[in-house]
Parts: structure tokens; C-alpha cells; sequence
């Protein structure tokens, strides 16, 4: 199984792009924004899911894992196939998705082709108790040490890219249920937006729990 790609991007489609890997080029599948995020003659490097079928073998690229993690998890939801999975994936990245699901927010992910609204409002009820260790699966190390990071961050002021999954970490290591913590800090990112640090984050939703 191919697991990760490197190499130059050789031509971007619609829903795909030709990797050319030491003069081999690989078809991969991705998601819109994805694909948006790569441009032809530079280099990529894609976390790959392998689907091997009795006809075809078909190769889904990925910025990361957790977005990869994500793509695997959603399928799991009855209706929803590799292609769904791509198009909620196109109109949502994985932070926004898990506070979309935390929120029960069914409409966000409405907007991606092909969910309706009784497919939306199953992702988000069959999910919404694996939406926090999602969150914290894009934290490298998320084991009980990333508590101490994270609340030594509300001290330093330190702004991390995994400021919202470094919150949900720390709350949860705090003794509040995953599900709980999700939700306290997607209100508390709902209310500061991207540029909120962990911080932030940890003190807004601690404020959110203790209603």
C-alpha cells in the first residue's frame, strides 16, 4: 500500500493531479481544496489513503494525516462514499469540520455537492463523539503531556497552528469529557476566529464549562 508521495506536481484537473514521483507519474484524487493549495512544476508531498478494487486501484492525496484520518472516519457514515467524503473535505478543512460536528452544525457541511440535509444531519449525529480525538489527532504528541503545553501557553501567549486541537487536549486532560471540551472551544473559536491562540481558546472555554 502506498501510504505518502513525493515528487513534482506534473497537471492539476478538476478532481486530480498527475504526481510525477522519479518519472512516474501517479493519478491522485483530491479534494478541491487541496488542489487549490498546489500548483504545476513544484514540489508536493501527500499523505495517501490506497483503495484497491477488483477493476481499479485508486490513490487519495492528503495535506496530512488528520485530514486523511477524517476522509476514513466519514466514510464510515452510511451514504457516504470516497467521493462525498472529498467533496466535505473540498468546502471544509479539518478544524472547521470537527467544529462544525461539535456544534452539530449540520448546515456547513450541507454546502459540499452531493450531502443533503438528512446525510448532513447523520455525519454530524454519528460523529460527534469522535470529533475531539479527531481534533486532537492534528496535535503532534497528543498524550497527557500536551496539557502541560497547552496551559503553559495560556501564560506565554504562545500562537500555535493547533491552537484549537491544543485546547481541546487540555481541557479534556483537565478531567471534561472530549465531547464537552469540543464543543466549549468550538463556541470559543466561533468567537475569536482563525486568529485565536491557545490561550484564548482555553480561557473562553473553561468560561463555556463552568455555565
Amino acid at each position: 500500500m502506498i501510504g505518502k508521495l513525493r515528487g513534482t506536481v506534473d497537471a492539476i484537473g478538476e478532481s486530480l493531479l498527475i504526481l510525477d514521483v522519479n518519472g512516474v507519474g501517479y493519478e491522485v484524487q483530491a479534494s478541491l481544496r487541496a488542489l487549490r493549495g498546489l500548483k504545476v512544476g513544484e514540489e508536493a508531498s501527500l499523505t495517501i489513503d490506497t483503495h484497491v478494487r477488483d477493476d481499479a486501484i485508486r490513490l487519495y492525496g492528503f495535506a496530512s494525516e488528520v485530514e486523511r484520518t477524517w476522509f476514513r472516519t466519514l466514510q464510515n457514515v452510511q451514504g457516504v462514499g470516497a467521493k462525498v467524503a472529498l467533496a466535505v473535505l473540498g468546502v471544509l478543512s479539518p478544524q472547521d469540520l470537527a467544529t462544525a460536528v461539535a456544534l452539530g452544525n449540520w448546515a456547513e457541511l450541507e454546502r459540499a455537492p452531493g450531502v443533503g440535509k438528512k446525510l448532513a444531519q447523520r455525519i454530524v449525529m454519528e460523529l460527534k463523539d469522535k470529533a475531539p480525538k479527531l481534533s486532537v489527532a492534528g496535535l503532534k504528541g497528543s498524550g497527557p503531556g500536551s496539557a502541560a503545553v497547552a496551559v503553559e501557553a495560556v501564560g506565554t501567549g504562545n500562537i500555535e497552528n493547533n491552537a484549537t486541537a491544543e485546547a481541546i487536549s487540555a481541557l479534556t486532560n483537565l478531567g471534561y469529557a472530549p465531547a464537552q471540551a469540543a464543543q466549549a472551544v468550538a463556541i470559543a473559536f466561533q468567537e475569536f476566529g482563525s486568529e485565536a491562540d491557545t490561550a484564548q481558546l482555553i480561557r473562553r472555554g473553561l468560561r463555556e464549562l463552568a455555565r
